[in-house]
């Protein structure tokens, strides 16, 4: 009797735990909803057709003497993206503002008379457009000899560099406005948990020890199916990927996915000809936002301090073709339950469908079905398992007079935002 007790007991609390899944913060949800991102990459790099900085190239050469970062904004909104990450520093050292902590900075070049702060151009940029601004502040800096997660060869060095590293992070977000995420590449051992606090209370974080949000795992921009919001309980905070992912797990770290326009992260003289095609953009799309992930795109501004003429008409070809596939449903609706119906007008040719979860309550569906009515008969057109923020799906045209989304499992009753039907005609 008394076992049986136990075991009813445990039978409950599962049940219980099940109808309380995950939750994502304001901030991860409103971080979610911007689907799509534009990554800005700019360094010495650029003047040395290398990806990573060998620290050669004489400080008097840097003069990108047409830096636009209105046209880089410009860039972002024709693609559809609705915040930028800006590498202030990346790996070799070299600070895009006017810092105190170390003289390989943009004050020491020919741009402006050494007067010059991209990172307060792009702020401000930002700021008129309506544009969120994030920040990519990379730990390892091997202008100060310092390795990835910004340890150090030399221990007696580490708080040094601590010291340092914590000023750089302290200027820039408390120098440029408030930002929508700050990214730790390669994660980090330095505590900066209090200044993360105070000057970017509503920030994602990307890696580390306080990271709200995770690497996909790669980077080409395509997340794994399912790619579930919430990680393993065991997974590592900070290193946490796709991989990770487990349907019920208690931490709400979602994907984000960090892709090229080129083959490389910098602008190099022998690289035009690696811009992707629509196609292959589109293809990307599909495989992060389309899995319930963010999209974080790379740019490659020259050493005029433009993106170039190509790259930024790519951008805007490929808004456009989102906006195409995509911008306006033949029909929508949304609800909670098991069971949605969205009824067309007459039988109308649909090839996609998409879905949303409202994931501010948490993701609940484990599998999915969703079906055509076409001449009195349900015809099954694709099933699935995880929705989250947004599932799409794409299967061979059919003309059907009902859609319905049949959930045959879930951890508690689905709430879904969005049941959307499309023809995009290709």
């Amino acid at each position: 009797m008394g076992a049986a007790i136990v075991w009813i007991s445990v039978m409950m609390l599962t049940a219980q735990n099940n109808m309380n899944p995950a939750k994502p913060t304001p901030e991860q949800a409103a971080w979610q909803d911007m689907e799509l991102g534009m990554f800005i990459h700019f360094a010495p790099n650029t003047w040395q057709d290398l990806e990573g900085d060998d620290r050669s190239t004489p400080l008097d050469k840097i003069n990108p003497t047409a830096l636009d970062t209105d046209q880089w904004v410009s860039v972002a909104e024709s693609m559809g993206a609705k915040y930028i990450v800006f590498v202030a520093k990346h790996v070799g050292g070299f600070c895009m503002w006017q810092t105190d902590t170390t003289d390989y900075s943009i004050k020491n070049t020919a741009w402006r008379d050494g007067k010059g702060d991209v990172l307060a151009d792009l702020s401000a940029s930002c700021k008129k457009r309506g544009m969120k601004l994030g920040v990519y502040l990379s730990p390892r800096d091997d202008e100060h000899g310092v390795d990835t997660g910004g340890k150090c060869k030399d221990a007696a060095k580490q708080a040094e560099y601590d010291k340092l590293y914590r000023q750089q992070l302290t200027e820039v977000l408390s120098k440029y406005g408030e930002l929508c995420e700050v990214w730790f590449d390669g994660s980090n051992i330095i505590e900066v948990g209090d200044i993360l606090k105070q000057h970017a209370p509503y920030a994602v974080i990307f890696q580390g020890k306080y990271a709200s949000i995770r690497w996909v795992g790669n980077e080409d921009g395509i997340a794994p199916y399912p790619a579930w919001n919430t990680v393993k309980d065991s997974a590592p905070l900070g290193g946490a990927t796709a991989a990770d992912g487990d349907p019920n797990g208690s931490k709400w770290i979602p994907n984000e996915c960090d892709a090229r326009m080129r083959r490389d992260w910098f602008w190099n003289s022998k690289n035009a000809g690696t811009l992707k095609s629509v196609d292959e953009l589109m293809s990307m799309y599909y495989q992060s936002v389309g899995h319930g992930a963010v999209l974080l795109l790379n740019a490659t501004p020259d050493t005029t301090g433009r993106i170039p003429d190509a790259d930024a008409q790519r951008a805007a070809e490929f808004g456009s073709e989102i906006q195409r596939r995509f911008g306006k449903s033949l029909a929508e609706t949304s609800g909670t339950g098991n069971t949605l119906e969205l009824t067309l007008t007459t039988p109308t040719p649909i090839d996609h469908i998409i879905t949303m979860e409202d994931i501010t309550q948490g993701e609940r569906v484990r599998e999915y079905v969703l079906e055509g009515l076409q001449n009195g008969t349900w015809k099954e057109l694709c099933k699935g398992s995880a929705i989250g923020h947004k599932k799409i799906d794409q299967f061979k045209p059919i003309a059907v007079e009902k859609i319905r989304l049949h959930i045959t499992a879930s951890a508690a009753e689905p709430i879904i935002r969005k049941l959307a039907a499309y023809s995009i005609g290709k």
